[in-house]
């Protein structure tokens, strides 16, 4: 069979560094995606992706798409001719859709009964002229933000298209795009080998850019050479350089040729907070910071250069000179805030909106302040350092190093507090209140940070909520989706036992109370429904089933610990030999008691209990009822489910010899009864019918 590498490269202007990756891994997705429509086979796609270029290479794509045989099946016989034996509208209608007459229709006949059918065979294609269109379904398809035009081209693409390469083995396959013929023609680095590398095959394509045109073409090799470059760098400077992944991503897409060289700065700016300095070398200048085995920062940075200079010194002259007034900002910025306490900015937030229909930023540090008090009081924390710290919350948002680095708010709270006094819990708490900032990301340990983080999202799930801003699909301006799984992460993982329903409550009267909303009844319901699929996610991550998970939100606790609890244990009474008999029983159960209607009793009459099955049953469940109770009221769940099992074996007695259903109304009543205390008995940890059940 023959086989060929092929190769597809699109040449570009400078592409986005930030979604180069995202853009070469799509772009390798959709044609792998195209080839499968196509029945294709091959070897494997490998993409490439630099500045200027996005590429890939299919190993061993056949080089012949083989046609095959197709029947289309009509309308059956007995609907295809009359009685005279003459075709039909149903049979000229089949065969007009196929292109064919009546009498170029075949029979197919089985046991099921008889059809027309309309037999056609695919002839083989030449793969390189199914290229093309493939090609410009997978540009097309491409998640660009803003394409661009240039020229007189009604094309358009992410950056201005300079040459394209479509080479079939040997072959270049003809394709124009973007007023381009596709060529065997690459170009190497901007400066180092501008001129053309002709590609005599896809197989000499990575080497030969790398060895003649000074690109190194994978993205994955380039970022590993990038990391590799900064690391050694750093050491020989006499540090480690701290790699942000995002920012060695960001790097490799802006570098062909990586050449990494250390420089350093004056060091009178250390006294300016650490976190300053190092937004402003990765956020300005893309640059890597060095620490010492301590982990403090260090006056050195490490640049990575596009270009392998004869003049190193030089291009490490220049870097210097450039980061020198980007740090001497952020130590003015640093000098400048602190001629003024937080404090005195309370006023000004004012005004600045939080969100036109909920007020100010002042409003809403208002408003969290009480609420963050409820929570620090339950907490048992200090409720005037919370208050303050609410108060506090949002003022850095005002200083000039935080308006220059927005990824500095809390972080620049913490210092200024510091620096006005405030107490150590309240300066950490203006940090805390952020936490988790991303996926995975430290929780606030403070219980005066713990109050103002929960307080602060609360306040905007409900306030966003209430003016009908609910998340949908991915759109999710106002981040609630993360605000709500910030508070969940930090209520359980935590270990803050806190009722949800009530804080909800609390932050709703505060729109009341400061900014005269009055928001719909169901409100808190909404959010809190919000909030648990939110937790569904979260367990989903970790593994936990749907149907376990739904078994606990069945019983709606509020307290999120709480729901931590009963979810562990369900999970582990799920792998118990008795789980899925019991859960069978359970639902049985509750279809029993739902058709009884009610008028069910609240006891069970032991002088009414018969038949040696239920007498059974009512003492083993009294013996448990008094065994578990402690268990269930010290949250320990497992345990309790754990001994709720012995309960399979006089359960399932119970129903192969008991008719709950008698005629006799007394009886039936103390039946139900006992069903009705043995489900109540489960339903204090959840709802088991949910599991999956014996022969389901």
């Amino acid at each position: 069979m023959d086989r060929r590498d092929l190769l597809l490269e699109i040449g570009t202007e400078e592409l986005p560094p930030r979604s180069l990756r995202h853009l070469s891994e799509a772009l390798a997705a959709s044609f792998g995606a195209g080839l499968d429509r196509l029945g294709l086979c091959h070897e494997g796609i490998v993409p490439y992706a630099s500045p200027r270029r996005l590429a890939l290479r299919v190993r061993a794509l056949e080089a012949v798409r083989r046609g095959g045989e197709t029947v289309r099946r009509g309308p059956a016989l007995a609907a295809a001719f009359d009685g005279d034996g003459m075709p039909t509208q149903a049979a000229h209608g089949f065969a007009r859709s196929c292109g064919v007459a009546v009498e170029a229709l075949e029979t197919l006949r089985s046991e099921k009964g008889a059809w027309l059918v309309y037999r056609s065979r695919e002839p083989d294609q030449p793969v390189a002229a199914l290229l093309p269109a493939l090609v410009t379904e997978s540009l097309a398809a491409l998640p660009i933000g803003r394409r661009m035009r240039w020229g007189d081209l009604d094309e358009s693409f992410v950056r201005p298209v300079h040459w394209l390469v479509l080479l079939f083995g040997d072959e270049v396959v003809p394709l124009s795009l973007f007023g381009i013929e596709a060529g065997r023609e690459t170009r190497g680095h901007r400066f180092h080998h501008p001129e053309p590398l002709p590609l005599p095959s896809p197989a000499v394509y990575e080497e030969r850019l790398a060895v003649q045109g000074r690109v190194l073409a994978d993205f994955a090799r380039r970022m590993a050479v990038v990391r590799d470059q900064v690391e050694e760098t750093a050491r020989q400077a006499g540090g480690r350089a701290v790699i942000d992944e995002a920012l060695l991503a960001e790097v490799t897409g802006m570098v062909e040729w990586p050449v990494a060289l250390a420089g350093r700065f004056d060091e009178q700016f250390l006294d300016v907070p650490p976190e300053a300095l190092v937004s402003a070398m990765k956020g300005h200048q893309k640059y890597f910071h060095v620490v010492d085995e301590a982990g403090t920062l260090l006056p050195v940075f490490v640049a990575v250069s596009n270009i392998e200079s004869l003049e190193p010194a030089v291009v490490r002259a220049g870097n210097e000179r450039v980061i020198r007034p980007r740090l001497a900002d952020a130590a003015f910025f640093w000098n400048q805030d602190r001629r003024r306490t937080l404090a005195s900015r309370i006023d000004e937030l004012d005004r600045v909106v939080f969100q036109k229909q909920l007020g100010s930023l002042r409003d809403k540090c208002e408003r969290i302040a009480p609420l963050a008090v409820q929570i620090a009081a339950a907490l048992g924390g200090n409720s005037t350092w919370a208050e303050r710290a609410a108060l506090l919350s949002k003022c850095d948002l005002l200083t000039e190093m935080v308006g220059e680095f927005p990824e500095l708010q809390g972080i620049m709270g913490r210092y200024y507090a510091r620096h006005d006094g405030e107490p150590e819990e309240v300066a950490e708490a203006l940090d805390e209140q952020y936490m988790p900032r991303q996926a995975g990301d430290r929780l606030p340990a403070s219980v005066t940070g713990q109050a103002l983080a929960v307080a602060d999202r609360l306040d905007s799930l409900t306030g966003i909520f209430g003016i009908g801003l609910v998340p949908t699909g991915d759109k999710d301006p106002f981040a609630l989706r993360r605000a709500a799984l910030g508070v969940l992460r930090i209520l359980i993982e935590r270990r803050l036992d806190l009722d949800l329903v009530p804080l909800l409550e609390a932050a709703v009267a505060a729109y009341r109370v400061r900014n005269g909303l009055r928001f719909d009844a169901t409100l808190v319901e909404q959010v809190f429904d919000f909030m648990m699929e939110r937790l569904r996610a979260y367990y989903q991550e970790q593994g936990i089933g749907a149907a376990v998970f739904a078994a606990v939100l069945a019983r709606r606790p509020g307290r999120p610990l709480d729901f931590d609890a009963r979810l562990r244990a369900v999970e582990a009474f799920r792998r118990l030999p008795e789980a899925a008999s019991l859960a069978a029983a359970h639902k049985r159960i509750a279809n029993i008691l739902r058709k009884a209607g009610g008028g069910v009793p609240d006891a069970v009459d032991a002088r009414l209990l018969r038949e040696d099955a239920e007498r059974e049953l009512a003492a083993a469940l009294s013996r448990l009822e008094g065994e578990v109770a402690p268990l269930l009221a010290g949250r320990d769940y497992t345990a309790a489910l754990t001994r709720l099992a012995a309960l399979r074996a006089p359960v399932d007695r119970f129903f192969d010899e008991v008719m709950v259903m008698v005629e006799d109304a007394a009886l039936r009543a103390n039946r139900l009864a006992l069903l009705d205390a043995l489900r109540r008995l489960f339903l204090r940890v959840a709802d088991l019918s949910h599991l999956p059940q014996a022969g389901g």
